[in-house]
């Protein structure tokens, strides 16, 4: 975590937008955050986590982003400001909780802050656009365009939503939340953590009556929360001619840089509330404009507005967006440029054509690297001997964690990937109308998040089931290491007992085995046994991240024990690095028809000893320390 996060008022510093959403929750007084860590979103918890015991309030990690949102929700009515951050696909888990909390609305100020995932950087299953969400919600939504906008609107938005007493959805994108730039810092508030939650029932209850009554005052303060901040959140910069261009988030600051390419000095409109979508700061921009162009990353919410808007503003005006614009992906310079020029009838110099040239060569002379597995891991040796006992023939069930890393060669062993959890739901279905062995991947941070429900359905409608293999590698490995609820320990570094997989898993009626990661004759025999059992069959595989390990190590001054290749024993068959795959040992030829040396580096090798485990002809031996060499000739040599 950077150390800027905490400089003192005035000061100018270099943030990530995350970063800068979390020193706005920092000076707003935050009294309580949650969060599920998910990328893009993962920095503002990560930058919370750190701070909470320093600045004075509470900080956790919640199994799920549901429970992360009713926990910030419980806080935010008794009075307390909080503040709870997904990705969005954590959204879609926590909508069941998040549509009724908007009409409660709270006493303390809520801000709900969502990351969406255009090009899908870090988001493997859709391109969804989350303001559909605050639509149907009708949640007040705040997008910033760049990090001293997202310290800002962030701490704006806690106060509009404890003046008007309903959460507000802070929504950016990958480019924003990642993005890094130059923030002045503010004051910072001391936090509330102690509130009072005061009885409602007309208010905690939405039922007929109440909900429509509850629907009716979070129309009314929609529109005043339009009408008193519209001119805060949406700016109007003043340019030339009839043509001009609304905008929103990242695709403001690409919009800046083309007109500066091009340029030229139309009107522009930054939409910074997108919901409510000002009407009269859009009927002003659009009054006597002859063309609009509409840039907006995803769906166009705001084109359809905009067009909606101008059949009683300006019926002659011509709104481009989607047409000319994809709704695919995410927007930069190459992607806009044309859409610029058609619009504004004026060439760009760019070659962009050459300049991807350029790039695909340089990358030609660059050392291909596939996405693999660390050295180490022990997602690794459990594929391993999942493929062995089964085969290539089994459908395997992909889940949202590192494992998802399985998909590529030379493993192949995720044939799907839809959402957390869904591998077992999903492999339950295959099941039941197919022949198939089904084998579902779940990580241990999965299994806390939606993994549990699935398997007691498993066992509710008995009979055939999927094999379920848990990972537990102790963390919340691919999105930073968070802790879950099987770390032992919270998101505030404070040491508790861990929830212990293997139990939950006999106790929603699974037969549950549990293996050593890095001990391939124990997955193997336990595999076996649970392969021709017909319930809910569960093979927990135990194996710390072999980053965390290494971090551990480190700072106990503890070395990884390392293994060498025994050349007179070696047969170059390639178990090692084509079937095995660790990254950390080398197939070398000086020539292109020569016999292959195999070779491990020591600067890369962690140690798990698999690699000696999985060797046919026992070629690979620990090494001591004080033999150790870089040497490829002393590492492989006996």
């Amino acid at each position: 975590m950077k150390t800027e996060v905490l400089e003192k008022a005035g000061k100018k510093v270099v943030l990530l937008g995350n970063e800068a959403i979390a020193r706005g929750a920092i000076e707003a007084g935050i009294g309580l955050a949650a969060a599920y860590p998910g990328t893009p979103s993962s920095e503002v918890p990560i930058v919370l986590s750190a701070i909470a015991k320093k600045c004075g309030f509470y900080f956790e990690y919640s199994s799920n982003e549901k429970v992360a949102f009713e926990t910030a929700a419980g806080a935010a009515w008794s009075g307390v400001r909080a503040i709870t951050t997904m990705k969005h696909f954590g959204l879609n888990v926590a909508s069941d909780s998040v549509m009724p909390v908007a009409y409660t609305g709270v006493h303390g100020g809520f801000v709900l802050m969502v990351a969406d995932d255009p090009e899908g950087w870090s988001s493997a299953q859709s391109e969804q656009d989350t303001r559909h969400f605050s639509r149907m919600a009708r949640m007040p939504t705040i997008e910033p365009s760049n990090p001293q906008e997202c310290l800002d609107l962030t701490k704006l938005a806690f106060d509009i939503s404890e003046e008007f007493q309903i959460p507000i959805m802070l929504r950016t994108t990958t480019k924003v939340s990642h993005s890094v730039g130059t923030v002045k810092l503010g004051k910072t508030r001391k936090p509330k953590t102690k509130g009072k939650f005061k009885k409602d029932f007309d208010r905690y209850y939405n039922i007929k009556p109440n909900l429509q009554t509850l629907h009716k005052k979070i129309d009314k303060k929609l529109k005043d929360i339009e009408k008193k901040y519209s001119n805060k959140l949406n700016k109007f910069f003043p340019g030339q001619g009839t043509t001009g261009i609304i905008t929103n988030g990242a695709s403001f600051e690409y919009a800046g840089e083309a007109l500066q390419e091009l340029k030229i000095r139309p009107p522009v409109a930054k939409i910074g509330m997108t919901h409510p979508i000002p009407k009269k700061f859009i009927e002003d921009f659009i009054k006597n404009k002859k063309t609009i162009l509409v840039l907006e990353e995803l769906e166009p919410i705001i084109e359809n507005f905009v067009k909606r808007i101008a059949k009683e503003a300006n019926p002659k005006l011509m709104v481009h967006g989607k047409d000319i614009l994809s709704r695919a992906g995410e927007y930069n310079l190459e992607r806009i440029m044309p859409a610029l020029e058609k619009v504004f009838k004026k060439k760009y110099k760019i070659d962009f054509k050459q300049h991807s040239k350029k790039t695909n060569d340089a990358q030609k002379n660059l050392p291909p690297r596939k996405p693999v597995f660390c050295q180490g891991c022990p997602h690794r040796s459990t594929f391993y001997a999942v493929k062995k006992v089964f085969g290539k023939d089994a459908v395997f069930a992909g889940d949202i964690g590192c494992y998802i890393l399985g998909i590529f060669e030379p493993y192949d062993m995720s044939n799907f990937c839809i959402s957390m959890g869904a591998s077992i739901g999903i492999g339950h279905g295959i099941t039941k109308v197919s022949d198939q062995e089904v084998i579902c991947f779940v990580g241990d941070s999965t299994f806390f998040h939606a993994g549990m429900p699935p398997i007691a359905n498993l066992k509710f409608n008995d009979g055939k089931a999927p094999l379920i293999v848990i990972l537990n590698n102790d963390i919340t490995a691919m999105t930073g290491h968070q802790p879950n609820p099987g770390s032992g320990v919270t998101g505030m570094g404070e040491k508790v007992a861990p929830v212990v997989i293997e139990d939950v898993a006999k106790a929603l009626g699974a037969e549950v085995k549990s293996a050593v990661s890095f001990n391939q004759k124990q997955l193997v025999e336990n595999l076996k046994q649970l392969k021709d059992k017909k319930g809910p069959r569960v093979l927990v595989s135990n194996g710390a991240c072999r980053l965390l390990t290494k971090r551990q190590n480190r700072k106990k001054g503890i070395e990884f024990i390392k293994f060498k290749i025994d050349q007179n024993k070696c047969k170059k068959c390639g178990t090692c690095t084509n079937l095995y795959a660790c990254p950390a040992i080398f197939e070398l030829r000086e020539k292109k028809n020569q016999e292959p040396t195999y070779w491990i580096d020591p600067d890369m090798c962690w140690g798990c000893s698999v690699c000696s485990q999985v060797c046919p002809y026992g070629a690979i031996h620990p090494i001591s320390p004080k033999t150790r060499s870089k040497k490829k000739g002393n590492n492989t040599k006996k």
